[in-house]
């Protein structure tokens, strides 16, 4: 048989293993896409009030959920204060996460101040769709 010392090597490393891609497989790297909103902001999710001149956006609420560390409390959320790049037909512009989009049914979909929707399309438009975004 093995040595009880090798089976506690062995268990550990396969352990250690287990994390490291549990870990790895949620941490977002990648771009996300959905369609674009606008909406009228406030006390957002993250804690603070914000106002319409204010570049933040409300992620959907299927991924400020499921955002690693997340806890009970939305305020405590990691995603909270992390600043994204939005992408639109050639168009960028940067913006702060700061609220959960309840009302966003697409994983990758993005609620956005008017002034930040402004920068992509006229208000008129309401959704504009194939919007993509990163965490910086």
């Amino acid at each position: 048989m093995f040595p009880p010392s090798a089976i506690c090597i062995f268990f550990f490393t396969v352990l250690a293993l287990f994390v490291s891609s549990t870990t790895a497989l949620t941490i977002r790297t990648s771009t996300e896409s959905g369609d674009g909103t606008y909406y009228t902001p406030g006390l957002g999710a993250c804690g603070k009030t914000n106002s319409e001149s204010d570049h933040i956006v409300a992620v959907s609420h299927a991924f400020f959920d499921d955002y690693k560390g997340h806890t009970a409390n939305p305020n405590d959320n990691p995603i909270c204060g992390k600043t994204i790049t939005i992408h639109y037909k050639g168009k960028s512009a940067s913006a702060k996460i700061e609220d959960r989009c309840a009302g966003c049914s697409g994983w990758g979909d993005v609620d956005m101040t008017l002034s930040l929707f402004k920068e992509f399309s006229p208000q008129s438009a309401g959704r504009i769709s194939d919007v993509t975004w990163t965490i910086d």
